[in-house]
C-alpha cells in the first residue's frame, strides 16, 4: 500500500500525511512540482521527527510516476463513482490524492483504475487531503489486514 500526492500545494499537509504514512508503515510519493519548496518549515513542523523516517519517494513528473508505479491506482476524488464503503481495496493499491487547490487533471482522473469518493453531508464540498488520506488509508488497512502489528 502506497499514499501518491499529486503536486500538492500545502507543506503542513504533507508533512501530516508523511507522518501519517510512516506511522503505519506505508510508503508515500510525492509528484512534483509541489507548491512550496521541499524544505519548508511547515513541512517539517508538521512531518515533526517522523519525516526522517518515513519511506518518500519523490517523482520529477506524472510521467515518471507512472513509468514507476507498481500497483492499481486508486484516486480518492469528489467525483469518485465508488462510494467508500463500496470501494475494494488490494493490498499494492496506491492511494492518489490530487493538490489541494486543483485536485488532479482529468488526464491523471481518467488513469486511475479506481475513483474513489468519501461520502460527506449535503452541502460540503471537500475534505482537507491528511484528512482525507487518513480516511481513506484506513479504510484500506483494514480490507486488507495491513495494519503493523
Amino acid at each position: 500500500m502506497r499514499i501518491a500526492l499529486y503536486q500538492p500545494d500545502q507543506a503542513g499537509n504533507v508533512g501530516t500525511i508523511m507522518r501519517l504514512a510512516a506511522c503505519l508503515g506505508v510508503a508515500v510519493d510525492i509528484i512534483e512540482p509541489c507548491g512550496f519548496p521541499w524544505g519548508d518549515k511547515s513541512l517539517k513542523r508538521a512531518g515533526m521527527d517522523y519525516a526522517e523516517i518515513a519511506n518518500v519517494t519523490r517523482h520529477d513528473s506524472w510521467d515518471a510516476f507512472v513509468d514507476r508505479a507498481a500497483g492499481r491506482l486508486v484516486l480518492l476524488t469528489t467525483r469518485g463513482g465508488t462510494a467508500l464503503p463500496k470501494a475494494e481495496f488490494r493490498a499494492d493499491d496506491i492511494l492518489l490524492l490530487g493538490s489541494e487547490s486543483a485536485g488532479v487533471p482529468s488526464t491523471v482522473h481518467d488513469r486511475a483504475d479506481l475513483r474513489v469518493r468519501i461520502p460527506q453531508a449535503t452541502g460540503t464540498r471537500s475534505l482537507n487531503i491528511a484528512v482525507a488520506a487518513g480516511i481513506g488509508l484506513a479504510e484500506a488497512l483494514r480490507q486488507t489486514d495491513g495494519w503493523p502489528r
